[in-house]
This record gives C-alpha cells, structure tokens and sequence, in this order.
C-alpha cells in the first residue's frame, strides 16, 4: 500500500458552506489579499500559494453551526501573527488576540476573524509544545473566551512582546493538537 507522505500532493482543499457568497467574498478578499480566481452563482474559489489552499465557497442553507470547529495558519513566529493580525484590522476585519494561552497541549499566541457565517481563522504560532495532561492546560482551540469574541487584555501587547523576544531564540515548535480538537 502507498503511504500518502510518498504521493505528490498540490494543497489542501476545503469547501466552505456559507449563507450568501457575495457578503462571505468581502471577507475572504480582505483576509487572503486576493481576488477569487472563479465566481459563479452559489460559488467562490480561491486558489491560494502562501499557504498552498484550494478554498471554496459554496452558498447552501447554513442554519448553525456544524461539525467544524475552526481553521488556521501556522506561523513561525509571535511577529508574523501580529503582523497578518495588523493586516486583518487594516483591511477591515475585527481580529482579537489570544497570546500565551494553552491550546492543544501546547503554549500559543495568535489572532482569530470571524467570517459573516461564524467561521473562526486563527493565525498561530507554538511558543512550547506537549505539555502533560493533567497539568492545567487546555487540550481543545477556540475556547469559551475565544469563541465569545474577548476583547484583547491590556497586558497584550507586553505579553506579546516577551512572546517575541522568547521566540526568537527558542528553536521552532510543531503543532500538536489533541484528538477531536483542532
């Protein structure tokens, strides 16, 4: 049988359910800085390099939420989320910050949009990783605080800032994300 690490993959694909594609393009135009390469009644494509995505938008009744808890882009650094986090709010989404919080096992900062469906994008980078069960940390994304649209603490920015000068000599972590999670 052949491992999938051994067959040439292009992107990743996700479809995306949304109420109206319309409203959902002016979101996704100002958080992936591009135009759509196809428009059609009912559907979007973006087809994107930097990260490599096949992402549609396809209008169907959305009534709530489902079975998708959230999507994300892995950075490697506290300075790159802030700096697509200052990108977001200059194109006119509502980003809110998440640093030094605990998330799938793991020690993270990153910033979340939401899309006018309840979408949530986080951009994210693993300050430490595999941190024991039992210990306090939260295993799943997206937490209560996160979820309720949080306003950032003042404590952010200086937060942030340790973040940046502990990342810049720390070696470069994975993600790890517990089972059911993110």
């Amino acid at each position: 049988m052949t491992a999938l690490h051994s067959i040439p993959t292009l992107k990743a694909h996700v479809a995306l359910n949304v109420r109206n594609v319309e409203e959902s393009l002016a979101f996704y135009r100002a958080m992936f800085a591009t135009e759509p390469v196809k428009v059609r009644t009912g559907y979007a494509k973006f087809d994107l390099d930097n990260p490599p995505l096949n992402f549609t938008l396809n209008e169907n009744r959305v009534d709530g939420p489902g079975a998708l808890s959230h999507m994300g882009i892995q950075v490697e650094s506290t300075a790159e989320v802030l700096a697509l986090r200052d990108l977001w709010a200059e194109r006119g989404l509502s980003p809110r910050d998440e640093m030094a919080t605990t998330c799938c096992y793991a020690v993270q900062n990153k910033a979340w949009v939401c899309d006018p469906d309840g979408n949530e994008w986080e951009v994210f980078t693993v300050l430490k990783d595999n941190l024991p069960e039992g210990a306090g940390y939260d295993a799943c994304c997206g937490s209560s605080d996160a979820k309720a649209g949080a306003a950032p603490s003042d404590t952010t920015a200086a937060i942030a800032a340790a973040a940046i000068a502990a990342t810049e000599t720390a070696p470069r972590a994975e993600a790890c994300c517990a089972p059911g999670c993110c």
